[in-house]
């Protein structure tokens, strides 16, 4: 078998090798037979090489090449030669050659797979991840993957460059609240004790700033117990950092450098930096989202000054209410029907709005007229209606009335549907950073304040003297990297003054005592000079996500899991014997249906 291993892989062979004796090594593509003559693509993970089986080859080659199947796993050896010209196949990067067989020799035969592996599967998701392996034989997934291990190579350099250090954090940790539900592991040496996986290394890397390490990293593997979805799922990995000695200002400027070096290794595109800047409230108000897609140009305006007082009872009640009324010009979009309108009403309603109100503009450019929908309310207000959202005639415009936040975010949402539903955004990447988050977000269900990222954060420093008295309006050194619609990264400046932690804690609802409890090991080390420090956290399966144009880090991860969090594949989560529950000291309780 040794004299069978390859010489080349499937996608060298060019007209330049014509005479060359090759061993070739792969999985069989496809067979076909003419009247004798067979025909064998042969697979690897670079190519497809077109391998010929003439009549006259001795029967025990004829023999093996008429057995052989999809995704038999094979060696050939034979001599190169050029194709004729009028059988090249300009669509193939070895389409100039083919290799006449000499032997042939299945190194293992296969099953009939359940779906054909071409350039992209076209199986159901669940086929696709039950039989993951050979999913990822196709040249897509090949792709992908590949993709992915260059930027981690290029993120590892590039940081190593700047003088990062590459820690590796414990997997099993005590466990902390951090925003979502924790996986826990019973300890069999300490009986009744868990340990949690990791969220986030958030608190290990804190203390590497403490020890002195002024600039980590690692690629960090993170788990929540939360529902999955198109860019979440319950294990994660995240390119992790923490520098020492720094503002703000110089995290962006380590993360743009690290996105150029990424982009420019994995899709040789070149970024623009720096990055624009928008405040949090600026997103939401004019974009309704804190990730907003900059790729079109869709703003919300607001009009709820032209509401109050109007006739239409709906948006006069939202503006005395003090609530807000945010309009949506659609360019060109009055042919919308009803059916298509109410389907945008469905969206917003999905974000909290009761309703979607209309109208569409008609008439002249020179006379423009309001119509439809509840134009009726208006029709003294036309040009108030016009003039601030540049409506002309042909175009559509929508109106949410709401709170605030509902009425952005719903705004906000029907804005995405229809950057998509009317392919606005293009191609390209557009960075921002979102900056100026509010420290504190109000909890309906405890009717308490909640940290609005995690309880580490540094409030900004005009707002200290107003913590305690209005904690609403408090804004923290909190910043986000977001990129055509998707949150890339997270990160913020860390508090290293205990006495401010301790009013943290005391605004969220943390006694001393729970504090101590729940973070004693970190707020020891506090007390042994820490140093300033912030940091930021990229998604890996995201970033490779929008640089590979797919909408699911499902097909970025080599074995993801479904929404469920089950692996079809191994089929997990499972059953343990009752041996290892007892010494774990567990019982189950009756399983929920």
């Amino acid at each position: 078998m040794e004299r069978l291993q390859r010489t080349h892989h499937c996608a060298e062979l060019q007209a330049g090798h014509a005479g060359d004796e090759v061993i070739l090594n792969g999985w069989v593509h496809r067979t076909r037979d003419h009247g004798g003559v067979r025909f064998i693509d042969v697979r690897d993970w670079r190519g497809v090489t077109q391998v010929v089986v003439d009549n006259d080859v001795p029967a025990d080659v004829a023999r093996v090449a008429g057995e052989l199947k999809s995704e038999y796993c094979v060696a050939v050896r034979g001599v190169v030669r050029e194709r004729p010209e009028s059988m090249r196949n300009p669509e193939m990067a070895t389409g100039a050659i083919e290799v006449q067989a000499v032997e042939i020799l299945v190194l293992s035969t296969s099953d009939t797979p359940p779906f054909v592996i071409d350039e992209k599967s076209e199986a159901r998701d669940d086929l696709r991840l039950k039989y993951r392996y050979l999913d990822l034989r196709s040249f897509a997934m090949q792709r992908k993957l590949r993709l992915r291990h260059t930027v981690l190579q290029a993120t590892r350099a590039f940081l190593s460059q700047q003088g990062f250090v590459e820690i590796e954090t414990p997997t099993l940790i005590r466990s902390t609240p951090e925003g979502a539900r924790d996986f826990l592991v019973p300890s069999r040496l300490h009986p009744g004790q868990f340990y949690a996986l990791p969220q986030s290394p958030q608190l290990f890397k804190q203390i590497l700033m403490v020890s002195g390490f002024d600039r980590y990293f690692q690629v960090a593997h993170c788990f929540r117990d939360e529902d999955a979805r198109g860019d979440r799922q319950v294990e994660h990995s995240q390119i992790d950092l923490e520098m020492s000695f720094v503002s703000k200002e110089d995290v962006f400027a380590v993360i743009e450098g690290l996105m150029a070096a990424v982009f420019r290794a994995g899709l040789d595109v070149e970024l623009q930096t720096p990055f624009p800047r928008l405040t949090y409230h600026d997103a939401m108000n004019t974009y309704g989202s804190d990730r907003p897609d900059l790729r079109f140009d869709l703003p919300l305006t607001d009009l709820t000054e032209i509401g109050r007082g109007s006739q239409f009872g709906v948006f006069a009640q939202v503006a005395e209410a003090g609530g807000a009324i945010k309009a949506l010009r659609v360019p060109g979009a009055a042919s919308y029907s009803r059916k298509q309108i109410g389907e945008l009403e469905e969206v917003a309603k999905t974000y909290g709005a009761k309703g979607l109100a209309w109208m569409k503009v008609g008439g002249e450019a020179d006379a423009p007229i309001l119509e439809g929908g509840i134009s009726k309310f208006f029709a003294d207000q036309t040009e108030a209606i016009l003039a601030p959202t540049a409506a002309e005639p042909g175009d559509l415009l929508l109106f949410v009335a709401d709170r605030w936040q509902i009425a952005t975010t719903a705004a906000g949402a029907v804005r995405t549907r229809l950057g998509a539903d009317l392919k606005l955004a293009g191609d390209g990447f557009r960075f921002a950073w979102v900056v100026d988050f509010p420290l504190f977000e109000w909890d309906e269900e405890h009717e308490a304040w909640a940290a609005a990222h995690h309880m580490f954060t540094m409030p900004q420093a005009q707002y200290l003297d107003a913590l305690e008295s209005d904690p609403g309006a408090v804004k923290g050194e909190l910043y986000d990297l977001v990129c055509n619609g998707l949150e890339l990264a997270s990160g913020s400046i860390r508090i290293h003054n205990a006495e401010l932690q301790s009013r943290i804690f005391k605004i969220v609802g943390f006694s001393q005592e729970e504090a101590e409890r729940r973070f004693g090991f970190l707020l020891d080390a506090f007390r042994y000079g820490p140093p300033p420090h912030g940091g930021i956290a990229p998604g890996l399966d995201r970033l490779v996500m929008l640089m590979a144009g797919e909408d699911s880090i499902r097909e970025v991860m080599a074995f993801p899991k479904t929404a469920t969090g089950v692996s079809p594949m191994d089929d997990s989560p499972s059953d343990v014997d009752a041996t290892q529950l007892a010494e774990l000291g567990l019982q189950l309780a009756p399983r929920r249906e």
